[in-house]
């Protein structure tokens, strides 16, 4: 890529941020629109936040979540003041890939060790003792502040209305500050992405799929390292905060993200000791854009040219190894075989009889 070349990137969530912070240090003429007034404020600030890469997924995406842990140790000599929780995850009585060499079985005891708050313990569980965790809007901030200084433009409350192309090339984005040219646009933006997409005649089938991220206030840490099983999945997001995910079931009523963010509260109280003393203080839902088949989609268009994809779930997992490649793509105007199975054609391609 010509060092002239325009870049905007729309969107300054988990997915944002981590492609402007990568092209940030190769290319510096870049902007960053985002609709809200701060950094984070969808799906990325209600994320649960844990860097998860132990599930299993098709051959040609497991390279990424294979790469992920690597990905984030290099982020934390790059930014120093990142700071990851590296306790790893205990798992029972829900589905594990145990073929991952990070995870091993270990007894009740050890589960007692590692977890000296629980009440009671599983004759075994699943320790994944190099994952992690981190603060979503702290690490969002980080890359976001890093890029700013590597030359990143970042414009707050500016609403992208549409993307605009001549012939079959984007030359810019309409947005309610006005009109901002551009060579190449990067659609980071989540669930809005379809949206943005339809007028140019892309279908992109991604989807909402709603979470609910319970916070409460903790008197002292009582989880050490991330526990999921078939009560409860939380950690602590710090000495004093509690977070705890819980899966999204209807909008209203006994089943509504009220009442289950205070099911989960009372599950918590009861299975810690020193559970009594915490307080709620949020029950919130992240609209996280899940793509159909549930993997990311990324890359150049075919027929659109200069306008690249970028949505994926897990971002918090994926986003630092992935847009590490989508930098070099965008740069090198290449289309690398790390990405090869991420591109938004899978969805269209006709088998041949």
């Amino acid at each position: 890529m010509s060092k002239n070349q325009k870049v905007i990137i729309v969107g300054a969530g988990i997915v944002g941020a981590s492609i402007a912070y990568n092209l940030s240090k190769v290319h510096q003429d870049i902007t960053l629109v985002e609709s809200h007034s701060k950094a984070g404020c969808g799906v990325t600030s209600n994320s649960f936040a844990w860097i998860n890469p132990s599930g299993r997924v098709p051959e040609n995406f497991q390279h990424l979540y294979d790469g992920s842990l690597a990905e984030y140790h290099v982020l934390e000599k790059e930014i120093p003041e990142l700071k990851v929780d590296w306790n790893g995850s205990l798992s029972w009585g829900i589905p594990v890939n145990i073929n991952k060499s990070y995870v091993e079985k270990i007894t009740g005891q050890q589960v007692s060790d590692l977890e000296p708050h629980l009440k009671e313990y599983p004759k075994e569980a699943l320790y994944a003792f190099k994952e992690g965790a981190v603060d979503p809007n702290i690490l969002t901030n980080l890359l976001l502040k890093k890029a700013q200084e590597n030359g990143v433009n970042i414009l707050f409350d500016t609403k992208v209305t549409q993307v605009k192309k001549e012939d079959a090339k984007v030359v810019g984005i309409h947005t309610s500050k006005g009109f901002i040219e551009s060579d190449v646009i990067v659609l980071a933006n989540g669930t809005a992405l379809p949206e943005l997409c339809k007028p140019l005649g892309i279908e992109v089938p991604v989807e909402s799929s709603p979470s609910i991220i319970i916070r409460m206030k903790s008197s002292k840490k009582l989880i050490h390292t991330l526990i999921s099983n078939s009560r409860f999945e939380a950690r602590q997001l710090s000495d004093t905060m509690l977070i705890a995910a819980e899966d999204y079931l209807d909008d209203h009523g006994k089943n509504g993200p009220e009442e289950i963010g205070k099911r989960a509260l009372e599950t918590l109280r009861y299975d810690l000791v020193d559970g009594e003393h915490l307080e709620l203080e949020s029950i919130k839902v992240g609209m996280r854009p899940m793509p159909k088949d549930g993997y990311p989609i990324v890359g150049f268009h075919d027929e659109v040219k200069g306008l690249y994809l970028a949505v994926m779930h897990s971002a918090i997992t994926l986003s630092p190894v992935i847009s590490r490649l989508i930098a070099k793509e965008i740069v090198d105007n290449v289309q690398l075989e790390e990405l090869e199975g991420c591109r938004l054609s899978r969805f269209y391609q006709v088998n041949e009889i």
